[in-house]
């Protein structure tokens, strides 16, 4: 089993900061890429950012210059945010693609963690 846990969701003030956290554990041999996914109240999940084994990244426009993702030891993965907006709130989800010790690649989620903005 591999699971996906999130941490640092909060209440913020527009123009603040939060910081989340990704930990991966159980049977992973090799983490492919983590990513962090968004889902705002009535509308579809949505890419944020994502970084890959080799350290390229990608982010959504809307986060571009805001947004920092980062990978730390092991099986972590954080996301800098900084200048949140009230659009910005949403459940932040973990995403990784992770190979196990049984060679087998698969997709895994976290069960998310709110992110609200607002004065």
């Amino acid at each position: 089993q591999v699971q996906l846990v999130e941490s640092g969701g909060g209440l913020v003030q527009p123009g603040g900061s939060l910081r989340l956290s990704c930990a991966a554990s159980g049977i992973i041999s090799r983490i492919n890429r983590m990513g962090w996914y968004r889902q705002a109240p009535g509308k579809e999940r949505e890419l944020v950012a994502v970084i890959s084994e080799g350290g390229v990244i990608n982010y959504a426009d809307s986060v571009k210059g805001r947004f920092t993702i980062s990978r730390g030891n092991a099986n972590l993965a954080y996301l800098q945010m900084n200048s949140l907006k009230p659009e910005d709130t949403a459940v932040y989800y973990c995403n990784a693609d992770i190979t196990n010790i049984f060679l087998a690649t698969m997709d895994y989620w976290g069960k998310g963690t709110l992110v609200t903005v607002s004065s």
